[in-house]
């Protein structure tokens, strides 16, 4: 299938900044995605699929594990269109079961592996999933869950698919600390669920007829216009043609047996979209990193040479200190790609640098998106093409434009105003929310539906976009987008706080890093000892990465004209205080 005629009658000036490998226009599958490693797995079953720790898979192997695990779920009573959240960190079983659980025509509900009890049950809750996968670490968690739909929960430890003399060592040291899961009615482990496929004639799992590309998939999370967690419901189109794109503008060299190392998390676009399914999508390996570590990471680059790299400007600025990469070597390195935030200038410059002098013969390229469209719709070019400040150009198939914001009127070349976007990738909506959905997907007086993104920005008269700032409040930490209203409706729910505001501070390696105002109740004082009481609150109720690192106190907090606590001054304070200091 094709887009070709969505795309006349559009002015396209970025298409001839396209490498001569790159078309404009792309056919897609019309599989679903487990079609695709269906597809994949069979026509290189010896290649390696996963290396994990150590521990090598082939695609021939992967196959028979998303057998298994399939037929399980199904034992299980798992049927088309049932949820299923995964709350795992990128282990082989996230894998596994995310491939399974496409093979049944169920779909995947992708949240943070760090997730509070609170949240878990609120996204097991808002998505009516029936089965949770989650790490035995983090089973406490699970205990007092409230969920009606919820059926069985599955414990997988990252020690399942190591190999033997690494399986005794992390008993020796990570698994000591880790209770052990006993089964019950409502609980088993992997291993158990993989057993559970014992005896029973595994059936030959292939496209079956009743799924379509067209069904949803997959259930992400961000925050909408709103600011509060909204469920984004993606579809095997858009992560099949996300790859289709990334492979031809971002990777046109990228071939079977070539490697990924996938850092990102799978609950996250960015990392499911391109460090797995892409790599699916070709038949690559995926280098599979379960928890980031700077020092770790770099290890891992300089043993193994992955072929692609993705990440957040965060991890590209933490392998540049302590000369981690120094016995590194890029020479046979095809791509490496920045997303998940802005990529400072001064970063892109010094990394490039350091690649060259590690004989690199690629430069870093920074990408945009948003997880509405599952991860990235525009690139920058290699080489002399790219554009200072420019988040790049379009990927094929996918159509850019500017709109003077909150209407559907475009705006000349080079003006500020929306983010508009239309393409292949673009969500099919926000989940059992029609009022939102239809607040970012709008016909436009082109007929065509298009993905209104909250971001302010303009494109020059060759095409390249260029962001400015986000018109919806949110906060970037860490490539994670955090969003303040949920925070503060955490802080303000604790007995000692009347009111508090949320903003980030710039910070060197985070780029942004969580700051709370906090105005206490009478009868409260602001103490050392408070302090430690509310951060203690905040690590049993907010996800780690969501935490405030910065917590200050005061008497009132600025407002509006018409009452609304002023986190914009608020903002100002912070960098005029900076600044002077």
């Amino acid at each position: 299938m094709n887009f070709i005629d969505q795309q006349k009658d559009f002015y396209r000036p970025w298409v001839k900044f396209y490498g001569k490998d790159t078309p404009p226009n792309l056919e897609y599958s019309d599989k679903t995605m487990f079609g695709v490693f269906y597809d994949t797995a069979t026509q290189y079953s010896d290649y390696n699929a996963i290396d994990y720790m150590e521990k090598k898979i082939t695609y021939g192997e992967l196959l028979e594990e998303v057998k298994r695990c399939a037929a399980s779920l199904a034992k299980l009573g798992i049927k088309k269109g049932d949820r299923i959240t995964l709350c795992l960190p990128n282990i082989p079983q996230a894998v596994i079961s995310f491939y399974a659980t496409l093979a049944l025509g169920a779909v995947a509900n992708m949240i943070h592996p760090l997730s509070a009890s609170n949240e878990i049950e609120y996204f097991i809750n808002v998505s009516k999933s029936k089965m949770l996968f989650i790490l035995d670490a983090f089973y406490e968690k699970t205990k007092d869950l409230n969920c009606e739909t919820l059926q069985k929960v599955v414990t997988a430890s990252a020690a399942d698919y190591l190999s033997a003399v690494k399986k005794v060592g992390f008993a020796l040291t990570q698994g000591r600390k880790i209770p052990k899961v006993g089964a019950s009615e409502k609980t088993m482990t992997w291993v158990g669920l993989m057993k559970l496929s014992e005896g029973v004639e595994t059936p030959k799992i292939d496209e079956h007829p009743d799924n379509k590309y067209s069904d949803t998939a997959v259930i992400l999370y961000s925050g909408g216009t709103t600011g509060t967690q909204k469920g984004i419901m993606l579809s095997h189109l858009n992560f099949n043609a996300l790859a289709a794109q990334t492979v031809a503008h971002g990777g046109p060299s990228f071939k079977p047996g070539d490697s990924m190392l996938a850092v990102l998390p799978m609950f996250h676009g960015f990392g499911l979209g391109v460090c797995i399914h892409t790599s699916v999508y070709k038949g690559a390996t995926m280098i599979l990193v379960p928890r980031f570590n700077a020092d770790s990471f770099a290890e891992l680059i300089v043993k193994k040479k992955p072929t692609f790299m993705a990440g957040v400007p965060t991890l590209y600025e933490a392998l540049l200190r302590k000369d981690r990469l120094a016995k590194a070597d890029f020479s046979e390195t095809k791509g490496i790609f920045s997303g998940g935030d802005k990529l400072p200038h001064d970063l892109k410059v010094r990394f490039d640098e350091f690649l060259k002098e590690k004989n690199a013969k690629v430069t870093l390229r920074e990408g945009y998106g948003l997880t509405e469209c599952v991860t990235a719709s525009a690139l920058n070019p290699e080489g002399a093409a790219y554009r200072k400040g420019s988040i790049g150009i379009p990927y094929p198939d996918t159509l850019y434009k500017i709109v003077e914001p909150g209407t559907t009127n475009d705006v000349p070349y080079g003006t500020d105003g929306e983010i508009c976007i239309h393409g292949p990738s673009v969500m099919q909506g926000y989940l059992d929310d029609p009022e939102e959905t239809a607040t970012v997907l709008k016909k436009h007086p082109d007929g065509r539906i298009w993905l209104h993104t909250g971001d302010l920005g303009y494109i020059d008269e060759d095409g390249f976009v260029y962001f400015k700032l986000r018109i919806k409040r949110m906060i970037k930490t860490s490539g994670y987008s955090v969003y303040p209203t949920q925070i503060e409706e955490i802080l303000n729910a604790h007995e000692a706080v009347s009111m508090s505001c949320v903003i980030g501070v710039p910070d060197d390696l985070k780029i942004q890093t969580i700051k709370a105002f906090i105005v206490l109740k009478e009868g409260y004082a602001p103490s050392e000892e408070m302090e430690k009481e509310i951060m203690r609150y905040c690590e049993e109720n907010i996800a780690k990465y969501q935490i405030p690192r910065i917590i200050e106190f005061r008497d009132d907090l600025p407002t509006t004209k018409v009452g609304k606590i002023a986190y914009r001054v608020l903002e100002e304070e912070h960098l005029n205080l900076a600044a002077s200091s």
